[in-house]
């Protein structure tokens, strides 16, 4: 017949490619080779800073993804529906010699159009065809309950689309090329989406650059080749607490790279601590030359043979800036942290005996010198804090000097506790969570933390109390080369021992007067600042800037526009040491210039502003528009008159535009949605 015909020329010419309709017989479950290897271990274990190996976490089995079966020339056994001119027309149903059956459109005696189409061993596809052909959009289902829906051309995944497994909570989203992951894509092994990877493939492996996540937690993102990590890209191993960068081959670190180990922080501690290896790796270990600096600063600089120090190498002691150069023996081992005798095993050429080498031990002792104060004496705060007071040294007489060190490193060993954690509250205000719990002060906590304490409330404004401690030699070496004018910066850092001596600079230009027939004249001092000013009020902020984390968070989103705005305001002040600096007077202008001065926001509302923030303070300056502005200042300011500015008749204007806005964004998509339905249905109905 010409329907027979017709179709067996369409099913002969489907036979000629993979992805044409093709025999029943070959519809049963094909595993695709890369994932049943997918059971062999391949997260790298994490590199131990000794040699011992640990072993590989291994993945758990992944079942097969399934390959799409084929359609063959088959004998027509019976058909359900219409014919035009004797050919299949329209709706109707086909069952094939050997149990196969189709359920859906034909135009001209063809598969087309929407349908179902069922091999005899229970795998379906439902979708479009297009003369016999599975084309652009459909669903493959086997009887294990794999799944396959997306994009299909000639019978094969091709596209975009999502395939589940029935036996594992395995699935893939992503490109095909010809039935095989191929580009974009991202496959989970398990259902809560802990092992994961997501990047490129090319052929159903991966290749290219991709990010991959273990259940462990561990994670690599770089590049890959044939399934395994290949190229530069970094692993951080969380169960390990260890991060390396760099080369890899063949999936271990191969090449250059940066193997750090990270330690448990001491609480409220403002260093983070790490070991760190920068150098050669082969095969994964450290192999070649490099250097590992410890967490307690000292750095091991030579060449190494499978994770051992070998060779030729260079040794540097932070804690007291000693060095050695030398050769270690493969065997050496060398712990810098606990002793302050190393022991090497050097291969010297010996000339007398006539040996080409001569092993020979000795012992390299590198002298503890310990850090000593102006005064030849051993500090009490430990290393962390040297207090200097070089500067106040010559306002002292001679005689006392020494009493009145003594007695100052006493009185700051006796609030030390409450001096850490005043430094510590600070330096994580208005700051996001560190990855490695540190925290450093900056310029502007700083601020906060002497606005809190009232030292603001002496002669001295915050602007004076900048230049003042500039003055010191510690100061001038935090700013190093940069200018004069940029003292004022308020993303600087300060170290706790910085902190602290500047404490005690400040305790001494403000007290000095009250205590100056006292001795010792500075512990005087510092326990008065101590008593009067740190104990009652830090770490206890009040202010609208820091009156909740969402709203302190929203703020500090603009804090970058707000120095660029504060910067371009800036004023040579005409006394030394000449820097830039924004005047109260300036700040209204700014506000007048940016048409924000209203019923509501008068100038003398902003005054008030200013006292609030203390900015000034009446009793003490009077009205006096010359007075500076500090960036903190300023800021505060800002958000006050933002407050003031912004009234509740605004924000009820403001959110019911966004509400109007809102419901017509939805309207839109609702008639997206129900224009898409219409469609649809009415293609069905056809």
């Amino acid at each position: 017949k010409k329907k027979d015909a017709k179709k067996d020329g369409k099913k002969a010419a489907g036979e000629k490619s993979e992805g044409s309709l093709g025999t029943a017989a070959k519809s049963s479950l094909t595993a695709l080779p890369d994932l049943q290897n997918e059971s062999v271990g391949e997260e790298t274990q994490a590199v131990p800073e000794a040699s011992d190996k640990e072993p590989g976490v291994k993945e758990p089995p992944v079942p097969p993804i399934h390959e799409e079966p084929l359609l063959a020339q088959v004998i027509i056994k019976s058909y359900e529906g219409k014919q035009v001119d004797e050919f299949f027309e329209g709706e109707g149903f086909i069952c094939f010699e050997g149990g196969n059956t189709y359920r859906g459109l034909f135009s001209e005696g063809c598969m087309n159009g929407e349908g179902t189409y069922t091999w005899a061993d229970g795998v379906t596809y439902e979708g479009t065809f297009a003369k016999n052909v599975l084309m652009h959009n459909g669903r493959y289902t086997w009887n294990d309950g794999s799944v396959y829906e997306g994009s299909i051309q000639d019978g094969l995944r091709h596209g975009y689309g999502v395939f589940r497994s029935g036996t594992r909570p395995v699935s893939y989203t992503g490109y095909w090329v010809n039935g095989k992951r191929h580009g974009k894509g991202m496959i989970c092994y398990d259902q809560e989406q802990t092992s994961w990877y997501s990047g490129d493939w090319v052929n159903n492996v991966r290749e290219g650059w991709g990010s991959r996540r273990y259940r462990s937690g561990n994670t690599y993102e770089g590049q890959w080749k044939q399934n395994l990590r290949h190229g530069y890209g970094q692993m951080k191993w969380v169960t390990d607490n260890q991060e390396y960068t760099g080369q890899w081959e063949c999936g271990v670190q191969h090449g250059s790279g940066i193997h750090t180990w990270f330690l448990d922080k001491t609480e409220m501690s403002q260093y983070p601590l790490w070991n760190e290896y920068m150098g050669d790796f082969v095969k994964g270990e450290r192999h070649g030359c490099g250097t590992f600096i410890y967490a307690n600063g000292d750095i091991y600089s030579g060449e190494w043979v499978h994770n051992k120090k070998h060779g030729k190498v260079s040794i540097v002691r932070t804690t007291d800036n000693s060095r050695a150069n030398c050769s270690a023996l493969h065997s050496a081992s060398l712990d810098f942290c606990t002793a302050n005798y190393i022991q090497f095993a050097v291969w010297m050429v010996s000339p007398n005996k006539g040996q080409r080498f001569v092993l020979t031990c000795f012992i390299c002792l590198l002298e503890k010198i310990t850090i000593i104060n102006s005064l030849g004496k051993i500090p009490l705060l430990g290393s962390d804090v040297v207090l200097n007071i070089s500067s106040l040294f010559h306002l002292l007489p001679k005689c006392n000097r020494e009493e009145e060190l003594e007695q100052l490193g006493l009185a700051v060993l006796k609030h030390i506790s409450n001096l850490r954690r005043a430094y510590y509250f600070y330096s994580t205000l208005g700051t996001s969570p560190s990855p490695d719990g540190t925290h450093t002060l900056t310029w502007m906590q700083f601020w906060k933390f002497l606005k809190d304490c009232g030292f603001h409330l002496s002669s001295k404004t915050l602007a004076d109390m900048d230049r003042l401690l500039r003055e010191i030699w510690v100061f001038k070496n935090f700013l190093g080369n940069r200018p004069l004018e940029e003292i004022h910066r308020p993303h600087e850092i300060l170290l706790f021992g910085t902190f602290v001596s500047y404490l005690v600079h400040l305790a001494f230009h403000i007290y000095h007067e009250e205590y100056k027939d006292k001795v010792p004249h500075l512990q005087y001092c510092f326990s008065e600042m101590m008593a009067r000013n740190v104990l009652p009020s830090a770490c206890r902020v009040q202010c609208a800037l820091y009156s909740g984390e969402e709203f302190t968070s929203f703020a500090m989103s603009y804090i970058e526009k707000c120095w660029e705005i504060f910067e371009d305001f800036c004023r040579l002040r005409p006394g030394p040491p000449f820097e830039l600096t924004v005047k109260l007077r300036q700040f209204l202008w700014m506000l007048d210039d940016f048409k924000l001065l209203s019923e509501e926001l008068t100038a003398p509302r902003v005054l008030g502003i200013f006292v609030k923030v203390g900015a000034y303070l009446p009793g003490i300056h009077g009205i006096n528009l010359e007075l500076e502005m500090v960036f903190l200042d300023f800021f505060e300011a800002l958000v006050e008159c933002a407050l003031v500015y912004v009234t509740e008749d605004m924000i009820l204007k403001k959110e019911a535009q966004d509400d109007q806005k809102r419901s017509s964004f939805e309207i839109k998509e609702f008639s997206k949605d129900t224009s898409a339905v219409s469609l649809t249905e009415h293609s069905l109905s056809q």
